[in-house]
């Protein structure tokens, strides 16, 4: 067990808490840590679990305050959800590691990647989907916006089915998540000095993304020193929805999958 900044106790300890796999286990392949967005949870990325179960055993990350684990309060920093999830992870690599993250989950999976490194582990590959690179800032407070504005953000980003903010009973469920992560994506800022990847970094980018341009996402290029490739897709932000199949082969190229 561990705690937060905020003083609040995480079981660390039960990684099956934390990590989740659907379906059967590649036998052999690489293990593929699936970050979801702000609000998202493990189910988002269960398409990827279908097209790639064969060769890589796809694991996704299942937040504090979210689905089964809404009991807990929501961690928000970055900071404190990266320390975690390391202690999570570090314990359970048995082989060849590899991240993705999409938009808040590019960054944590960027610093949980750089605290694996510092601590001996070599990520294969980071995959950092729809955010721009850590060194991008810009000032965001929709997290102080009240409820309606925070969920008009959500829906404008096309992340959130309509039919869930319907449900008031449900709304007022996912809320507190949804804002945590807010909070901890609009305040992250990269620890002066940090050290760049030592891993290579695959950049997904959706063409017409709104919040991420195509600099923002080149931009990634400086916070690796083991290669850099942009893959863009056609799409918004969450262009990953109608692209599941071309964004599994280029995580197939860049893993050298065959």
């Amino acid at each position: 067990m561990t705690t937060t900044a905020a003083n609040v106790p995480y079981r660390t300890d039960e990684p099956d808490l934390w990590l989740r796999r659907f379906g059967t286990r590649s036998s052999g392949g690489p293990t593929l840590i699936c970050l979801p967005h702000a609000g998202g949870a493990a189910t988002f990325f269960r398409p990827l679990v279908g097209l790639l179960a064969a060769e890589v055993d796809v694991t996704c990350v299942q937040y504090p305050g979210r689905q089964d684990r809404r009991g807990e309060p929501p961690v928000d920093t970055i900071d404190a959800l990266a320390d975690l999830l390391t202690e999570v992870i570090l314990p359970t690599v048995r082989g060849p590691v590899a991240f993705f993250g999409h938009s808040m989950g590019a960054i944590l999976g960027f610093e949980v990647v750089l605290r694996l490194e510092q601590l001996g582990v070599a990520p294969l590959r980071l995959f950092a989907s729809g955010r721009r690179a850590p060194g991008v800032s810009r000032h965001e407070t929709v997290h102080l916006r009240d409820d309606r504005g925070l969920l008009a953000d959500v829906a404008e980003l096309s992340g959130t089915e309509d039919d869930v903010f319907a449900d008031e009973e449900l709304t007022a469920m996912v809320l507190p998540a949804i804002r945590a992560d807010y909070r901890a994506i609009e305040t992250y800022a990269p620890r002066p000095g940090v050290p760049r990847l030592r891993c290579p970094v695959t950049a997904l980018h959706g063409t017409s993304d709104p919040r991420v341009d195509l600099a923002d996402a080149r931009a990634w290029a400086g916070h690796t020193d083991g290669g850099f490739r942009l893959q863009p897709f056609p799409g918004d932000h969450f262009f990953l929805l109608r692209q599941w199949t071309p964004v599994a082969r280029a995580i197939r190229t860049d893993l050298r999958l065959g």
